[in-house]
This record gives C-alpha cells, structure tokens and sequence, in this order.
C-alpha cells in the first residue's frame, strides 16, 4: 500500500495542536489525541502523526506504533461510507470470504482502499460480537447481517441512492 505525501495547512496543524492541548499535551492522552485528530481528519496520515508526535513531546516512531497497532485507526482516508466485513471466526466460517470476495468484485476496490469517487472504503474487522447473526457487515454504523454474496448489490444500491 503506497502513502501519498499530504501538505497540511496552517489551519490543520492548528487544529491539531489545539487538540493536543485539549490534553494538556500529556503523552498519556496520545489514543485520545489521536482518535480525536482521526475524528477531525477521517484518518492519520503521517504528517498528522508527526505533528501530534511534536505536540506530545514523543518520536514518531512510537505514535506510528500505536496507529498501527489499533485497527480502530487508519492512515488511509476512508469513504463516506466505509464497508467493514467481520472475518471473526462465525463469519468467516458461514461465508465472509465470499461476500468480501464479492464488495471486492462490484466496487473494483481492495481491502484497505477507497472507491476513486470517495464513497466506499473496504476494511475487515476480527469480531463485531454479533456471531449469531453471521456473516456481518458494516456499513458506517448500519449492520447487515446473515450477508449473503448475493445480498452485496443490494446494500450497495442503499448507499449509492444516498
């Protein structure tokens, strides 16, 4: 997955920084910091990484780390409506594959992209804790479930009406 150099403007960095010190600057507060940027932002690029690393009076290296560690964050920009597969065991064992197989298929997207217009992003998540209605999917904050390959083109068509 390539990263695109973003330029943060003025205004960014100092929404950035008035979050950070929303925290009192406190590294303690770096995955508050962070999902607060990520609320502002859609997702953390690396250039907002630095500058909450700068804030926090930590290395980069070390906020890159918790990005990357919680997959609650993301570094790429996410759709308007971004579409999360549960791959959990329940899910992945009554047909996850094949319905990711399919969002794959009708958005012509990859896990982990978004559709050229911003509309749709394409994630997998371990467990949603909704097993007995498996296989999930989410879509933004609206769960579909007992999703069958065949049911894909009708969710789709219910955001795209949007």
């Amino acid at each position: 997955m390539s990263s695109v150099k973003i330029e943060l403007r003025k205004d960014q960095v100092d929404k950035i920084r008035q979050i950070a010190k929303t925290f009192k600057n406190d590294p303690g507060e770096l995955i508050n910091v962070l999902h607060k940027c990520q609320g502002e932002f859609g997702y953390l690029p690396a250039e907002v990484q630095e500058v909450v690393a700068d804030e926090l009076k930590m290395s980069v290296a070390k906020v890159y780390g918790v990005v990357t560690f919680y997959s609650f964050f993301s570094m790429i920009p996410t759709g308007r409506y971004p579409i999360s597969i549960c791959t959990g065991t329940a899910c992945y064992v009554r047909g996850a594959e094949k319905v990711l197989a399919e969002f794959k298929k009708q958005l012509n997207i990859e896990v982990g992209t978004s559709s050229p217009d911003g509309k749709f992003s394409l994630s997998c998540l371990r467990c949603v804790g909704a097993c007995g209605l498996a296989p999930v999917v989410l879509v933004g904050d609206k769960t579909f479930g007992r999703v069958s390959p065949d049911g894909v083109k009708d969710i789709l068509k219910e955001f795209e009406e949007m």
